[in-house]
């Protein structure tokens, strides 16, 4: 534009200076329409056209229109849940904490971390929960909401069951409610379950168990480690403890034990004819006790008698480092009498023969009061008295061996040669008795005499003349 008189400056002046007041009232009317940039979160409502989405014409902003845009507020806040629904924010308005028009850099969630009372979301943070930071629990890995997902981040979303952020590790064997068992300050210790409320309830010697002592950790098909506490079936002793009887009595061991103590054993219904040694004859009326010395389900040594019983005869059918058992003469009957037949004892070294055969056992192995069965010697003299003493010699008696003149079968059947002495019998003689010759009374008692006996005729003859 060509300037050619000072008419044509001022001209220009006003044309500027008009433009410039235009410029200013379109700056003071857009400023009265819209504040400032709205935010990151809701800067795609940006525009005049977009003004009625979030305010009322003439009357202001609404909390409602808030609410037709955020759902997940609105549903809490109907049901009374959550932060929205707290005495703390409760009637006030959206913009009172999450003001617009701040910038696109502007937060709209500006919340104090460090000073938050978390008791007013209605979850009450104790325990472990404390010291955890509040993306551990807030962030999208947890979250199950779908419209809370589309978010970038938000404090909403979070389900309050365990197992919405930890692992399951009962694999949803003892429900979904954790804190009927476990607590926050740790999972492990000072858990609260009462077993009477399952199927099992715990009595004896089971309440002072942890729980992995019968609740075994298990493997379940994606590697994963698991604590399971359903059962398929009714649980029964052998579950976990391990049947020593190997079956022989049964699945039902509480017939015999209880659950205060294994080695508590009620024997009333306790059938000893199905285990390993029945109980036969006396050993019927004998207290367990008496056998049992120790823990009645303590395995005994019973391969023989003398495993419990004391050798009665103290070694003395021990041979070749063998111990005859007692069952060979003695059975569960009696100790008395003993059940060893003659037709054994024939067998032994010292065959019973003659009057022997009806001679009772003790009057030979009874001796001061103890039984004797091992003899260094079978002579006659262990057992019966030398009546004549030293009246005959050694040439005619031996060793004090009486069969060199009677026998087994009759004692006072003399089988001797008397034509060996210096005394033959001859005549009349031959026909006497021995004891006419040789028994003589003395003091009341008779005595026989035989070395000392003279061979004088008057000796034993009256003198006729």
């Amino acid at each position: 534009m060509e300037l050619k008189s000072l008419k044509d400056l001022e001209k220009l002046c006003l044309v500027i200076k008009s433009f410039i007041l235009i410029l200013l009232s379109s700056l003071i009317l857009l400023a009265q329409i819209s504040p400032g940039e709205l935010s990151q979160s809701h800067f795609k409502f940006e525009g005049l056209s977009n003004c009625k989405k979030c305010h009322l014409l003439g009357k202001g902003l609404s909390n409602e229109k808030c609410f037709d845009c955020h759902l997940e507020i609105k549903i809490r806040v109907q049901n009374n849940k959550g932060y929205h629904s707290s005495s703390d924010v409760r009637g006030k308005n959206c913009w009172e904490c999450h003001s617009e028009h701040n910038g696109r850099n502007f937060n709209l969630i500006r919340l104090d971390k460090k000073n938050f009372n978390h008791s007013l979301t209605g979850y009450v943070l104790n325990g472990r929960h404390l010291e955890i930071s509040c993306e551990s629990c807030h962030n999208k890995s947890f979250i199950k909401d779908e419209m809370v997902l589309k978010k970038s981040f938000s404090f909403l979303g979070l389900n309050r069951n365990c197992n919405s952020c930890h692992n399951d590790f009962h694999n949803k064997s003892a429900g979904n409610d954790c804190e009927n068992c476990h607590n926050t300050i740790s999972f492990k210790s000072n858990i609260n379950f009462d077993h009477s409320k399952t199927s099992f309830e715990l009595k004896g010697s089971h309440q002072k168990l942890d729980c992995v002592n019968c609740h075994k950790r298990t493997y379940l098909s994606n590697n994963k480690e698991a604590l399971i506490f359903k059962s398929k079936k009714k649980p029964s002793c052998v579950d976990c403890h391990e049947d020593i009887h190997k079956g022989k009595f049964g699945s039902n061991c509480q017939q015999c034990h209880n659950v205060n103590s294994f080695s508590q054993v009620s024997v009333n219904n306790f059938d000893h004819s199905r285990t390993n040694f029945p109980l036969i004859g006396r050993h019927k009326f004998v207290e367990c006790k008496d056998c049992h010395k120790q823990k009645v389900t303590v395995k005994l040594k019973h391969e023989k008698c003398i495993d419990c019983h004391s050798d009665y005869h103290k070694g003395q059918f021990q041979v070749s480092n063998r111990v005859h058992d007692c069952k060979d003469c003695h059975s569960e009957k009696g100790f008395s009498p003993s059940n060893f037949t003659i037709e054994r004892h024939q067998k032994t070294k010292f065959p019973l023969l003659g009057s022997h055969i009806a001679v009772d056992c003790k009057s030979c192995h009874f001796k001061n009061s103890e039984w004797n069965f091992k003899f260094e010697s079978t002579k006659c003299i262990n057992c019966h008295q030398n009546v004549h003493y030293d009246e005959i010699s050694f040439e005619y008696a031996g060793d004090n061996d009486c069969s060199n003149c009677h026998n087994t079968r009759d004692w006072r059947t003399i089988s001797f040669d008397h034509n060996r002495t210096n005394f033959p019998l001859k005549g009349a003689h031959s026909k006497i008795s021995c004891s006419n010759c040789h028994i003589k009374i003395s003091n009341g008692k008779k005595v026989s005499y035989f070395k000392s006996l003279n061979k004088d005729c008057l000796s034993c003859h009256f003198d006729f003349h």
